[in-house]
């Protein structure tokens, strides 16, 4: 039986807006890969690839692709002893709300998809051929 709506638009809306501060154990990090069975392969801002667990309230709730911005607490698990490093305590919804806060990492910095100053050739698309001058 699936959760009741009020409970999924709940959480949802927990998600929306950022937090004031972390604490010293939660991290933003970006979703690399999902590992199946509520795993996610993240990678936190130093470069460090770790593998952490999704919190059971986000469970069947909220589906998660590569490039997806988490933050994970690497506290809550601290007494399992296997792979997993931490949990995903919430997930970045609203990024362009979340961008603008103190604690986000450098390292995530938004890449512009247009680019002024790149050394590549211009694209011919919307443009006439080059003019033929040596035959007339």
């Amino acid at each position: 039986m699936p959760r009741p709506k009020r409970n999924v638009h709940a959480t949802i809306e927990d998600t929306l807006t950022p937090p004031d501060a972390l604490t010293e154990n939660q991290a933003i990090a970006r979703i690399t890969k999902a590992a199946g069975n509520n795993l996610y392969n993240i990678e936190l801002p130093g470069g460090k690839a770790v593998l952490v667990e999704l919190e059971p309230k986000f469970r069947s709730t909220i589906w998660m692709k590569r490039g997806t911005y988490v933050v994970v607490d690497s506290s809550t698990l601290a007494e399992r002893d296997n792979k997993i490093a931490g949990e995903i305590v919430n997930v970045v919804t609203d990024e362009k709300q979340w961008r603008k806060m103190s604690y986000w990492p450098k390292e995530f910095v938004k890449k512009s998809t247009y680019d002024h100053d790149s050394d590549e050739e211009d694209s011919t698309v919307g443009k006439l051929p080059p003019a033929d001058s040596d035959g007339e």
